[in-house]
């Protein structure tokens, strides 16, 4: 016995369904013999039915030998080992696009001759485009599927033909004949048995739909579970697929977080189990708990919710999404990997369970007998084996959909009657007292505020509730809180400014942990708490299980900043407001990382300058692809001083840019200075997604009075001739930033050879003393304590120490014109015997600690004062170097 006679007897051993086959069609063992050491593809399929001509009446019988072959040699392959899943669904999937287009075409031929070709008003031709639904279209039928069809065409008309009809007549009647031709009972069997359910109306509807009318049903009576049937979608025939794709896609996919899709579909599942129970279901693997539906929900039920922002999953294989999800951190790798391992095996029984009869069943046959031969056919020793397997995999599904969908809010918080109004205005004082809130009266009174405000009452019914199910909780994680009465109130400030938009309230509703982490953050951080109000949006940034477990990396940064504008083409609005969003998203993730103590104040301005030159760069490439230009290519550099020049960010610090071209062509000026304005705007108009940056230009020559954008060369002449000694010191701190890497060069040059030409040293120390002088005057001695900032001993002061020895000293020691950050200047001077080694590790060690001092001032003030003399002790170091360099202060 040959080895695929083996495959085969062994497969007549498990399918009594394969056994008739075999008998009845005696050219199927034959056929099968030659076939079965590959997968078979669509032009194998293709090439079967071109054996003989196809007509009206071949057609039928035709597919159906096409079905029987494609069929059993499939289960032959499966049962043997030799074909995974996906080779088996990907099998059945073609069968039924082939089957259907094949169909169409034959059907539609015919009746061209007695109609003609439909048109439209403009005399266009139509097409019918047949829609595969389920799991066709997400190309994993089973082997004992029906196919779910819905029928549509472009536009109303007529046919051109001698015997004219309409286009609505014409394609209801070729429908109909498609249907009959796949599905119909024959002496041959049947294709597939078709089930048209999920068109508009369903049963009652009309069975074709132009555009028109199915765009007005998704508007007017598309319902929730429809958008999950709609997912997997795809157009297996006909053409303009993009138009009906841009008219299915805002019904399926909201344009923002959906949240509110997870009540929907608890409710679907629940009435599935309803109905499961009634019909003593309970070991259906598809559709009873912990089975392929559980599955499959798990996985649409995030692209109800994400994928109107995230085109990546706009996708429809189960397994693709789910693997997707583990990319976007809202699934463990290792969840992932169970629930696939979990639809491997079902899928594989449930065919196994299929293949027994050809029945369209998903339960283990009641006969001992079968179930062994299941078992065999699973490669398992018996039956309580494969029982014991397939409760395993249950078991795994339901502990992850329970995860997803169960509602967290089911029961009523203790402290619902303290922000229902049960308890009197005075009594919930008392209440909130006991709970361990210091200004318990204060806290009742914003608590009563809110409840009773307009925004609350101007609320629709749903969002309400969700809000009330929200703030139990609330008042009882800010009390767990250091401080819990600014706790309650930040997080009420973030609620009143989301409380119109239903699916965020939704969001805290059904992720607890995320509510948890909200009134965590805003607790530690009042400027965390006005980001998180400023852009809700983020709220779903706290989903993701990377958030503190993977540090932000800001060239992944750039790389999904730079895909995600070139998914949204020539669409500026949009494009602006994605890379707010992507930008907001990447510093929130550091804001996390930072209240963790996972990040060094310098690590976090690396980081947050390293994004801002991502930004910088993906903006000059969108502005100046938008432009009429002058050359293909521009010569063109972005400069950055200030914070971002020494690469000392902070969360909301602006830009200071220079714009510099070298660019020989003589009306090149016009486009730069156009090119600059849109850089300009780009980065710092208010969207509807917010804000960027602001950004300040006045370092640039002549400061506004000059031209936004010079040439390198008269950039190069102004710091010759005409640079005053603080642009020298703010030169100390630039850096190229984006645009043109040789132009950065040369920058970067002329900025090194700049600094270190020589100088007198003490007419040089005079003005750098005068300019301090002038910017303590103008902004320190504002208060009492300390101002970390500008007071004498600051961080000022040992910028300025540090510009000094630089613009002094880089002529005899070129090593201090690089751009290396204070600290490291600091240690270099010492290196080079301009000052004391000790003193300047200890200063360096102040400014350490000053800029860490004044990084958490700032999350949670708009100051730098410290009203105290906690600090005094980092002043002194500072102190001495100044006067060590410069002298005793006058």
């Amino acid at each position: 016995m040959t080895a695929h006679a083996q495959l085969i007897a062994f497969a007549r051993a498990h399918s009594r369904h394969f056994d008739r086959q075999l008998d009845a069609r005696p050219w199927l063992a034959a056929r099968l013999e030659g076939s079965l050491d590959r997968a078979l593809e669509r032009a194998d399929m293709e090439a079967f039915l071109a054996g003989a001509p196809l007509d009206e009446t071949s057609l039928a019988p035709r597919l159906r030998d096409l079905k029987t072959w494609v069929a059993a040699h499939t289960l032959v392959r499966d049962l043997g080992g030799l074909a995974p899943l996906a080779e088996v669904t990907r099998a059945m999937s073609l069968i039924a696009e082939v089957a259907v287009q094949t169909a169409q075409d034959v059907l539609d031929a015919a009746q061209r001759q007695r109609h003609g070709t439909p048109r439209n008003a403009e005399g266009e031709a139509q097409s019918l485009i047949v829609l595969g639904m389920g799991k066709l279209g997400g190309g994993e039928l089973n082997v004992s599927s029906d196919i779910d069809l819905i029928f549509v065409y472009p536009e109303d008309g007529e046919t051109d033909g001698p015997r004219r009809i309409g286009n609505f007549e014409y394609f209801s009647r070729l429908g109909r004949a498609l249907i009959a031709a796949i599905s119909e009972y024959t002496a041959e069997g049947y294709v597939f048995r078709v089930d048209m359910r999920l068109r508009p109306n369903g049963d009652s509807g009309p069975l074709v739909a132009n555009f028109e009318m199915l765009e007005n049903y998704f508007i007017t009576q598309g319902r929730e579970w429809e958008r999950y049937a709609w997912i997997k979608a795809r157009a297996l025939t006909g053409t303009r697929h993009d138009e009906l794709y841009a008219i299915a896609r805002p019904f399926i996919f909201r344009k923002y977080l959906d949240f509110g899709a997870i009540n929907a579909m608890r409710e679907l599942h629940a009435q599935i189990r309803r109905e499961v129970t009634r019909r003593d279901m309970a070991d259906n693997i598809k559709l009873g708990p912990g089975g392929i539906r559980e599955i499959e929900f798990i996985a649409q039920v995030f692209q109800l919710i994400r994928g109107g922002g995230d085109h990546g999953l706009q996708i429809r294989p189960t397994l693709a999404v789910l693997r997707a999800l583990v990319h976007r951190g809202q699934l463990e790798a290792e969840h992932e990997a169970r629930l696939a391992a979990a639809y491997d095996f079902l899928r594989r029984l449930e065919h196994r369970i299929q293949y027994l009869d050809d029945a369209q069943t998903h339960s283990l046959p009641p006969v001992a007998e079968d179930r062994q031969r299941l078992a065999q056919a699973m490669g398992l020793a018996d039956e309580p084996a494969l029982v014991a397997a397939l409760d395993a995999h249950r078991k795994v599904v339901s502990q992850h959909f329970a995860a997803v969908f169960s509602d967290p809010v089911s029961d009523a918080h203790t402290l619902e009657p303290v922000w229902s109004g049960a308890c009197a205005c005075e009594r919930t004082a008392d209440e909130l007292g006991e709970l361990g809130y210091r200004r318990p009266a204060e806290s009742a009174a914003r608590l009563q505020e809110f409840r009773n405000g307009a925004r609350r009452r101007s609320m629709s019914d749903e969002a309400r509730g969700r809000l009330d199910a929200i703030m139990p909780r609330v008042i009882d994680l800010a009390a767990a809180r250091p401080n819990p009465d600014e706790s309650l109130a930040r997080t009420i400030g973030l609620l009143e400014a989301i409380c119109r938009r239903s699916a965020y309230l939704a969001l805290l509703q059904q992720y607890p942990q995320a509510l948890a982490r909200v009134v965590e953050l805003v607790s530690a951080s009042s400027w965390g708490a006005e980001y998180i109000t400023r852009h809700p949006l983020l709220l779903d940034e706290l989903l993701d299980n990377r958030l503190l477990t993977e540090t932000p990396d800001s060239t992944e940064f750039a790389t999904a900043l730079g895909n995600a504008m070139d998914t949204l083409g020539d669409d500026v609005e949009r494009q602006m407001d994605v890379m707010r969003e992507h930008h907001h998203a990447y510093v929130f993730r550091l804001f996390n990382h930072d209240l963790a103590g996972q990040l060094k104040v310098e690590h976090l301005s690396d980081h947050l300058s390293a994004a801002a030159d991502a930004v910088l760069a993906e903006t000059l490439r969108l502005t100046w692809g938008g432009l009429r230009r002058h050359a293909p290519e521009h010569r063109f550099a972005i400069l950055g001083y200030g914070k971002l020049g020494g690469k000392e960010l902070g969360y909301a610090s602006d830009l200071d840019l220079v714009y510099i071209h070298d660019d020989p062509a003589p009306d090149c000026q016009v486009t730069y200075a156009r090119l600059a304005r849109r850089i300009n705007t780009w980065l710092d108009s208010r969207t509807a997604a917010g804000h960027l940056f602001e950004i300040d230009t006045r370092l640039r020559p002549n400061g506004e009075a000059g031209l936004l954008v010079v040439s390198l060369a008269a950039f190069a002449e102004y710091l010759q001739k005409n640079a005053w000694i603080w642009e020298l010191q703010a030169l100390t701190r630039a850096r190229f930033c984006a645009g043109h890497a040789e132009v950065g060069e040369r920058f970067e040059r002329l900025r090194h050879e700049m600094l270190c030409r020589p100088r007198d040293a003490a007419p040089l120390r005079t003005e750098v003393i005068a300019m301090r002088n002038k910017m303590r005057d103008a902004f320190s001695d504002k208060g009492p304590g300390f101002e970390l900032k500008h007071d004498a001993g600051g961080l000022i002061d040992v910028e300025f120490i540090v510009q000094y020895l630089v613009l002094a000293h880089a002529h005899a020691h070129p090593g201090l014109a690089d751009n290396k950050g204070n600290i490291a200047l600091l240690g270099r001077a010492a290196q080079a015997g301009l000052i004391p080694e000790a003193l300047a590790q200890q200063s360096a060690d102040s400014y350490r600690a000053l800029r860490h001092a004044q990084h958490g001032l700032r999350l949670n003030q708009h100051t730098s004062r410290v009203p105290d003399e906690r600090l005094d002790h980092w002043r002194a170091p500072v102190q001495a170097l100044w006067e060590e360099v410069f002298g005793p202060r006058g």
